[in-house]
C-alpha cells in the first residue's frame, strides 16, 4: 500500500494533525509526518516533495497557517494528489489560511478540506488510495458504516435525554 505523506508548517500543528493520524492508524494506513515550513525549509520541503512518489507515497496531507503556502508548494513539487488542512491562525481565526489553500493558480490544483479538520484530510487521502487498493476500500465503507450505527444509536436515545 502506498503511504500518506502528511507535512506541517509548524509543530504548533500537530493537534490538527493527530486528528489524521488517529484516522489513518484506524484504516491501517501507512504514513511519515514531518515538519517542514514553505518559507522557513524551503528546500528540504521541495525535496521532500520532489521525491515523494519514488519514495512511496500516494498523496500529501500539507497543513499550514497563516499564508499557508505549503500545500501549494507541495502541489507545485508533485503531480501526486495534494491535500490542504488550513489551520487557525492568531489573526484571522483560520481564514487567511483557508483561502490561501484554496485559491491556487490554474494547472496546479490542491483539494482541502476545512479549517482544522484532519480528519477529513486522512479520510480523502484513504478513498485516494482506495481507488487501487480494495483491502482499503472494504476498511472504508466499514468505518462508513460503524460512523452511521453511531449516528443511528445516539437517534435512539435522544428522546429519553429530553425528557430527563
Amino acid at each position: 500500500m502506498k503511504k500518506v505523506g502528511i507535512v506541517m508548517g509548524s509543530d504548533s500543528d500537530l493537534p490538527v494533525i493527530r486528528k489524521a493520524t488517529a484516522i489513518l492508524d484506524g484504516l491501517q494506513v501507512p504514513y511519515e509526518a514531518h515538519v517542514y515550513s514553505a518559507h522557513r525549509t524551503p528546500e528540504q520541503a521541495r525535496e521532500f516533495f520532489l521525491h515523494a512518489r519514488e519514495n512511496g507515497f500516494g498523496v500529501i496531507i500539507a497543513a499550514a497557517g497563516m499564508a499557508a503556502h505549503l500545500a501549494g508548494a507541495a502541489a507545485a513539487a508533485t503531480t501526486l494528489p495534494v491535500i490542504g488542512i488550513p489551520c487557525t491562525g492568531p489573526v484571522f481565526d483560520g481564514m487567511d489560511a483557508l483561502l490561501s489553500t484554496v485559491q491556487m493558480p490554474s494547472g496546479i490544483p490542491v483539494a482541502s478540506v476545512g479549517v482544522n479538520n484532519g480528519g477529513n484530510a486522512a479520510l480523502l487521502a484513504a478513498e485516494i488510495l482506495a481507488v487501487e487498493d480494495e483491502v482499503l476500500a472494504v476498511r472504508l465503507a466499514e468505518k462508513r458504516a460503524a460512523d452511521a450505527r453511531s449516528v443511528l444509536e445516539k437517534d435512539a436515545g435522544i428522546m429519553g435525554r429530553l425528557a430527563d
